[in-house]
């Protein structure tokens, strides 16, 4: 019988990452905090509540419009704080360098790992540094731990139907750049990442009374599989409404001589926010205060007349926004 291997697309955010950690890793890491497969895990010490998240990073090309591995890897872990309710504090910062690779490299990406912390008012505490032999890794890989304190409690139970979606800004620019540089397609535009430290945002949501249920920073698998992780064991629906999401000129057209749907393109700088449509236009008013939030957008409603995540397209029909299998583009983070 053929033995079964790990593919590419086991790491991708798709469903065979889902399958790899629900039926293998979780079959033998059984502790209820890990079970709830949140981005960070909720503690309890000493009566305060921390989030607690870790990540690697391994995306290629190392550089790249509007960032590097460096920053990604800062701005990633503190992200995933971000998105759990809590005030980004403590970052550590291990290295995984292949023999051979350039100092003069390896210096720019520590100084901008440096410089992004710092403007997002985060620490790192505490780090590694391995080197290996040419050809068993690809020039550097980062892995980074984060701890925040929780300021507001977040959780998908807290979705009902009528709520509203809201995404920070427009959708697909870090994937969509990466593949350009990784593939030297030459593809012409504003085709920048926006890798961002998102508490530049939520530290200042944090202090206000919004009547926020859940968020997500819509990484690997993009806004269509951070929506349907957010209804995953619900009986509840999402529809979007295709002419509301934000989308920029030259990452449309990218999409479209590709043949890929933006809305399963990776970000790196972006959040969805699903609350109360009560709260909805004065939350939104609020986000378009800050510089990386200023594209803000309503993209649709939480429903129960439907199951699963819709799209309500611009001629007005509706088509299923389903999780894909796996990303098409590996190493985007």
């Amino acid at each position: 019988m053929e033995q079964k291997i790990i593919t590419l697309s086991h790491g991708s955010g798709g469903l065979l990452s889902w399958r790899l950690i629900k039926e293998l890793i979780l079959k033998y890491f059984s502790d209820p905090i890990l079970k709830r497969l949140e981005d960070s895990a909720e503690l309890a010490v000493n009566s305060k509540n921390l989030a607690f998240t870790t990540d690697s990073y391994v995306v290629n090309p190392i550089f790249f419009p509007g960032g590097d591995i460096g920053k990604l890897a800062i701005c990633g872990t503190i992200n995933d704080l971000a998105m759990k309710g809590a005030i980004p504090q403590f970052i550590s910062f291990s290295l995984i360098i292949e023999e051979g690779f350039s100092l003069y490299e390896l210096e720019r990406i520590i100084k901008s790992a440096s410089t992004t912390a710092k403007k997002a008012g985060v620490r790192i505490v505490c780090g590694d540094t391995k080197v290996v032999e040419k050809g068993k890794a690809d020039k550097l890989f980062i892995t980074t731990s984060g701890i925040g304190r929780i300021k507001k409690i977040l959780n998908k139970e807290y979705i009902k139907p009528g709520d509203k979606v809201i995404i920070s800004g427009t959708i697909g620019d870090h994937g969509i750049t990466i593949m350009n540089e990784r593939l030297n397609l030459n593809l012409k535009g504003d085709l920048t990442s926006d890798c961002a430290p998102l508490n530049l945002v939520t530290n200042r949501i944090f202090t206000e009374e919004f009547d926020i249920h859940f968020m997500r920073d819509p990484t690997r698998g993009g806004v269509a599989s951070a929506l349907n992780e957010a209804i995953d064991g619900t009986r509840l629906g999402i529809l979007i409404h295709e002419e509301w999401v934000p989308i920029k000129p030259a990452v449309k057209g990218a999409c479209e001589i590709l043949g890929l749907d933006p809305l399963y393109i990776a970000n790196e700088g972006k959040f969805i926010a699903i609350l109360n449509s009560a709260d909805s236009e004065r939350f939104l008013h609020f986000l378009k205060k800050f510089s990386l939030s200023r594209n803000a957008r309503i993209i649709g409603e939480v429903t129960d007349k439907l199951s699963g995540v819709w799209l309500k397209t611009i001629i007005g029909g509706m088509r299923p926004v389903l999780q894909l299998e796996a990303e098409g583009l590996p190493r985007i983070c």
